[in-house]
């Protein structure tokens, strides 16, 4: 059974350099009970890289699922470069590279014929075909294994070749699903190598992740969405901000927390507090103020405390501040 793969045709307007290459406004996806995604709206600018920063299950993919075409939004509008996508346009897609978290290869042949036939099925110029592969296989740090079949690569190395399937024909959108999750990390630093690039040359990038430090790498601004609902926007210092002078807390400790939180929550100068693998996470203001009595609170609840630490407010502190619990979670 082939991959599938959407069919593309150029696009014929020239879009407007200083328009936004995608545009989302208020879109809504409910399956069955389950409110996937509930009046999300972004924008997304030429050469910028925007991160969508949640948990699984925060509604990240059902997003993108919409912007790429793939399903439709029960409300709300979803344009790249002014013309509307939904899973009755096609035309738009030549505009669109998505890459999805489940590879789409075929493990018997080698990187570069994988790419030459994905290059056919995007009714690639054949003259040109050999130069793009090429540049593509550059791209994402795979021209020393062009010739080895897929079958030999590790799982980043085959992630990566899921990118550059998605670069082929140049498009103006790239949309990227988790794309570092249960890779190495020669893998992944290529990947994000590779997006920093793509940026560079002025490609607009949608790329979703639960991995704070990758938000904080990558992207010029960052979506926080937990829940389906976009909480807030901004670049990292605009994030931050929110946050004000608060500090985090980390306590690390074994045994029982889940009752800690409530008293944790009651302390002055708590704004938050999570439940996390290996501790807890408090949001406070004034840290020094507050360990000692948090630390009664965790050894109360039959916690044995290891160690703390109070770490300067970054994203997941603005997470925990927002949602009330860790992006961990």
């Amino acid at each position: 059974m082939e991959p599938d793969v959407p069919a593309v045709s150029a696009p014929d307007a020239v879009p407007d350099a200083d328009a936004p290459v995608l545009r989302v406004e208020g879109i809504s996806k409910r399956f069955g009970s389950l409110q996937a995604v509930r009046d999300v709206s972004l924008r997304v600018a030429p050469g910028e890289t925007y991160g969508l920063l949640g948990p699984n299950g925060a509604g990240k993919s059902t997003s993108i699922s919409i912007i790429s075409g793939l399903i439709d939004a029960d409300t709300g509008t979803v344009e790249v470069l002014g013309q509307p996508v939904s899973t009755r346009t096609t035309a738009v897609r030549a505009s669109i590279g998505l890459v999805p978290q489940e590879s789409a290869v075929y493990p018997d042949l080698t990187a570069r014929e994988n790419l030459r036939f994905f290059a056919r099925l995007y009714d690639l110029d054949r003259a040109a075909l050999d130069h793009r592969v090429d540049e593509v296989l550059d791209v994402v740090g795979l021209a020393g294994r062009a010739d080895d079949r897929v079958s030999t690569y590790s799982g980043g190395m085959t992630r990566r070749l899921n990118i550059g399937i998605g670069l082929l024909h140049r498009p103006r959108l790239l949309v990227l699903d988790e794309p570092t999750v249960g890779v190495d990390p020669q893998s992944r630093n290529a990947i994000l190598e590779a997006v920093e690039r793509l940026s560079g040359e002025g490609t607009a990038v949608l790329y979703t992740t639960h991995y704070m430090e990758e938000a904080e790498r990558l992207c010029d601004r960052i979506g926080i969405i937990d829940e389906g609902e976009l909480k807030a926007e901004g670049t990292r210092r605009e994030l931050t901000t929110r946050v004000g002078e608060s500090e985090r807390l980390r306590i690390t400790a074994s045994g029982p927390l889940d009752t800690a939180i409530p008293g944790l929550e009651a302390l002055a100068g708590v704004v938050a507090a999570s439940p996390v693998d290996g501790g807890v996470d408090l949001l406070v203001v004034d840290a020094g103020s507050v360990v000692a009595a948090a630390i009664e609170v965790v050894t109360a609840a039959g916690a044995s405390v290891t160690s703390v630490a109070i770490e300067q407010s970054d994203l997941e502190a603005v997470f925990l501040h927002l949602t009330g619990k860790a992006l961990r979670d």
